[in-house]
């Protein structure tokens, strides 16, 4: 046993210590803070470019009735002009023109946008969006209603905001929210992935490694082959640990500067004096106003996220990706112990990954139907559990399905362990042999004689 503790000590101490972990430790939470918010803030940002359409209008139903705004103008011209602006739209300091062939009640794809160069989405939705409207007013009065324009309004305003409330089973009641359970299904079931598989396929590298270079040979004289497996195995674990936690003390230390600044006691600090006090000044009563709406959204996501109780999900989620990683690793480890290079490693890799990657296009159909039978049968094979069943934890599904998915894993990898153990210890001292199927099974064999 001392034997495998120093290869776990070193292992660990010699990744911990490396430059790439150091700096994916601490800029790990960054990168997963922008992948979030970076694509919605660019998606919100407003094309400033300021650019001129041109519009020929042949019906003459459409004048004007396309709005111009800060950064595009629209410029409508008559029949003379229209005649040549095919040619000299561009001379003309135009971006584009539109032209308008027929009603477009009749026959909707009558108008068309020519430019040389790709439109924008924002100036085609805000063309579209304006002829649309004027059609949709069109219509409402040829009905000769009155009043049904403030009718329509009224139909419009018309909001449903549904709560979702959690029942306990001492009748308690505490409301929820769907879409962080959603949110949180996604992001658990994406970490187990992407940590089983990057820490998997470096034990395997690492084994690689140390066989090429014949530094295993010198190990092998002091130490068992499944020693040296076992220790490598936990190690890598152990270093996959320290980096996930140090992610949670990073993440919850963001969140509680968050919630020091917008969250606690924010709302209930502006009363009633300081906002009659701060109405009186109208910039300062919408930034009172701002950040109060800001607290109380921000409020309402702390107790969303508390509803899903994460201390349990947190060590649900240490449980499952170690149940995977050892299950995964010990099969990497072996088959970096039969292969050379890592070339000949795609056609034997694959088969071992390919459960993995069904098991991510399971877990998206969980996040919609948690309890359907297609979740719940992947989240009991051992080898697509540990993403599945994490898609279903925040669901919270019953406790007898998650205490018998776990016990299936761990009996699994108790089992994958075993079995790739005894083709490590002859494949790991076996060099310049073309490797098959046939050939490790022969493997598995003679290490049981």
């Amino acid at each position: 046993m001392s034997k495998i503790s120093l290869i776990i000590q070193r292992e660990y101490l010699t990744r911990v210590r490396k430059k790439s972990f150091i700096v994916m430790t601490i800029i790990g939470p960054l990168l997963f803070a922008a992948m979030m918010v970076l694509p919605g803030w660019f998606a919100s940002m407003e094309d400033t470019d300021a650019k001129k359409i041109a519009v020929v209008d042949h019906t003459g139903k459409y004048t004007n009735r396309i709005s111009s705004t800060e950064y595009l103008k629209f410029s409508w011209l008559n029949d003379q002009e229209a005649t040549t602006i095919a040619d000299e739209y561009r001379d003309n300091g135009f971006e584009a023109y539109l032209v308008i062939e027929n009603d477009l009640l009749e026959k909707p794809d009558a108008a068309k946008i020519y430019s040389d160069t790709q439109i924008t989405i924002d100036v085609k939705e805000h063309i579209s969006r304006s002829l649309e409207k004027h059609l949709e007013n069109e219509k409402l009065n040829s009905y000769k209603i009155d009043g049904l324009d403030a009718i329509i309004s009224d139909i419009n305003d018309v909001n449903v905001k549904l709560k979702t409330i959690k029942l306990s089973e001492d009748g308690s009641e505490k409301e929820s929210s769907t879409f962080l359970a959603m949110i949180a299904a996604i992001v658990f079931a994406m970490m187990v992935y992407m940590f089983v598989l990057v820490y998997g396929m470096q034990v395997m590298r690492g084994v690689m490694e140390e066989k090429t270079n014949r530094i295993v040979e010198v190990i092998i004289s002091s130490v068992k082959p499944f020693q040296l497996m076992m220790g490598k195995i936990i190690g890598i674990a152990l270093v996959a640990i320290t980096q996930f936690m140090l992610w949670i003390i990073l993440t919850l230390s963001i969140v509680a500067v968050l919630y020091s600044v917008f969250g606690g006691n924010v709302a209930d600090s502006v009363d009633a004096n300081q906002i009659n006090m701060v109405n009186s000044m109208n910039e300062q009563a919408v930034d009172a106003e701002q950040m109060s709406d800001m607290a109380i959204e921000f409020n309402k996501v702390i107790d969303g996220a508390l509803s899903l109780d994460l201390i349990s999900s947190l060590f649900l989620f240490l449980l499952y990706f170690l149940g995977g990683y050892l299950l995964y690793a010990s099969l990497f480890a072996a088959l970096g112990a039969a292969l050379d290079n890592e070339a000949d490693s795609q056609q034997f890799v694959m088969p071992v990954m390919m459960p993995l990657i069904l098991s991510i296009y399971v877990a998206m159909a969980a996040f919609r139907n948690p309890a359907g039978d297609l979740a719940f049968w992947f989240s009991m094979i051992p080898f697509t559990s540990p993403v599945v069943m994490m898609a279903r934890i925040p669901f919270q599904p019953p406790v007898w399905q998650i205490a018998l998915s776990l016990f299936i894993l761990i009996a699994s990898f108790v089992f994958t362990t075993w079995f790739a153990g005894r083709i490590y210890r002859t494949g790991i001292l076996m060099y310049g042999k073309k490797v098959s199927y046939k050939e490790l099974w022969k493997w598995f064999r003679f290490s049981g004689k």
